[in-house]
């Protein structure tokens, strides 16, 4: 089959995947995360309104188009696209049967859904973490009500939020567009909201525009400004997405990327790459430099306090799978949502209240949990294994760059690290 032919063939499976997508959205609500495409394609998939079994079998009919296509000769970037809408489409069919009440354990269905399984870790490993942590908290005794206490020293006042995350979006923007071409126009707003299972959220809305909402149920701590402005905003969930609708939609006219399907292997990529933006925008001492001289200031903090903070926090962040830990735990029926809870209290070291929003969390999302940290992990691993390493900042913006705007899939990822 010609290349011509091949991409036209592509073409119009991917519109059959975008349709299946948002008919899935139909029967479950949090599935499509975003969707920028034709409105009638839309409008079309509402009037029919297929069932779950409808939409299986149309899916098994566009794995088995997939998976004829002969793309041997093809450049790699329609070989990526053709593994992308193969790889999504598997991974919406598991979907599929989870809402018709198919249970997996939760490695099965990180590997099914995500492309990807986490590493399994012993409560030995975060009892010696968490050790580390005690040695260079203030105070003695409990460690996880030690650093409760310390916490709360560093806490952004509610009325000063706005003004600290606004300098934090606008830092890391201007950092991000040294190194990256922003769409023109883009932009977002910004809101504070109550009540939700996460502490923020990027709702892409296409045209390089975002709606990012923060949660403010907690109170939040001074490391939270830069971790959600570069997280949802710069380089993170807001830049991805303008890149691919800039890059792959308006570019190549690739369509299957204006849905975001939010339980699938593009999810890994999604937040593993905006995780991993944070030391992108803020590498090494930067972080702390800008914190003490911009942050701590506005938020009425002490700057002299800051070096210490980001030593403790660092410590805190290698016990980010304690939660991949409650969760597996939880989910596959080993422990009770209280003892998950509590787990979480004393290995990711969350107050009483942040642990049971924790655990609605992964009522609500499951196994999506390990694209935060393994995703991380892996873009990390992906990036310096082609040279971007952190004595090589051009590089390694420019394979950061490269991985926003393809569609590459986390197995992809893992097999170049």
């Amino acid at each position: 089959m010609s290349i011509a032919r091949n991409n036209e063939t592509l073409s119009l499976l991917s519109e059959h995947y975008v349709r299946l997508v948002l008919a899935l959205g139909l029967h479950d609500a949090d599935y499509v995360d975003a969707y920028y495409g034709p409105p009638e394609w839309k409008a079309a998939v509402e009037r029919e309104h297929p069932g779950l079994d409808e939409i299986a079998g149309r899916a098994g009919a566009l794995i088995n188009g997939l998976r004829e296509l002969s793309l041997a000769d093809a450049e790699e970037m329609i070989m990526l696209r053709h593994r992308y809408l193969l790889r999504q489409s598997e991974s919406l069919v598991v979907r599929v049967t989870m809402l018709k009440g198919k249970k997996r354990s939760f490695d099965e269905e990180a590997q099914a859904l995500y492309d990807a399984v986490p590493p399994t870790l012993p409560e030995e490993h975060f009892a010696a973490l968490l050790k580390n942590v005690g040695d260079i908290l203030p105070g003695t005794g409990d460690v996880p009500a030690r650093y409760q206490e310390y916490q709360k020293r560093f806490v952004i006042p509610k009325h000063l939020l706005d003004r600290v995350f606004g300098a934090a979006i606008a830092e890391g923007r201007r950092r991000t567009a040294e190194h990256i071409a922003l769409p023109e126009g883009d932009a977002f707003s910004l809101e504070y909201v109550t009540q939700k299972p996460w502490s923020g959220y990027n709702w892409y809305k296409g045209n390089g525009r975002s709606l990012i909402q923060m949660n403010v149920d907690f109170p939040i701590p001074i490391d939270r400004a830069v971790d959600l402005a570069c997280h949802e905003g710069y380089p993170g969930h807001h830049v991805y997405n303008s890149l691919l609708e800039q890059y792959l939609v308006r570019g190549r006219g690739w369509m299957e990327f204006s849905v975001y399907a939010l339980f699938s292997p593009q999810s890994l990529i999604a937040e593993g790459t905006a995780n991993f933006g944070i030391e992108m925008a803020f590498p090494g001492k930067t972080r702390v430099e800008f914190e003490k001289e911009v942050l701590f200031p506005l938020a009425g903090l002490t700057p002299a306090e800051a070096e210490q903070y980001y030593e403790v926090h660092a410590l805190v962040q290698r016990l980010a799978y304690a939660g991949n830990e409650a969760a597996r735990r939880y989910l596959n029926g080993v422990i009770s949502r209280e003892e998950a809870a509590r787990w979480l209290q004393q290995y990711a070291l969350m107050s009483p209240e942040r642990s049971i929003q924790r655990t609605k969390f992964f009522d609500a999302y499951r196994s999506y949990v390990i694209n935060y940290n393994l995703g991380q992990d892996l873009v990390r691993g992906y990036i310096e294994a082609q040279g971007g390493t952190s004595d090589n900042p051009g590089r390694r913006w420019q394979i950061f760059a490269e991985l926003l705007s393809s569609p590459r899939m986390p197995s992809q990822l893992h097999s170049v690290t």
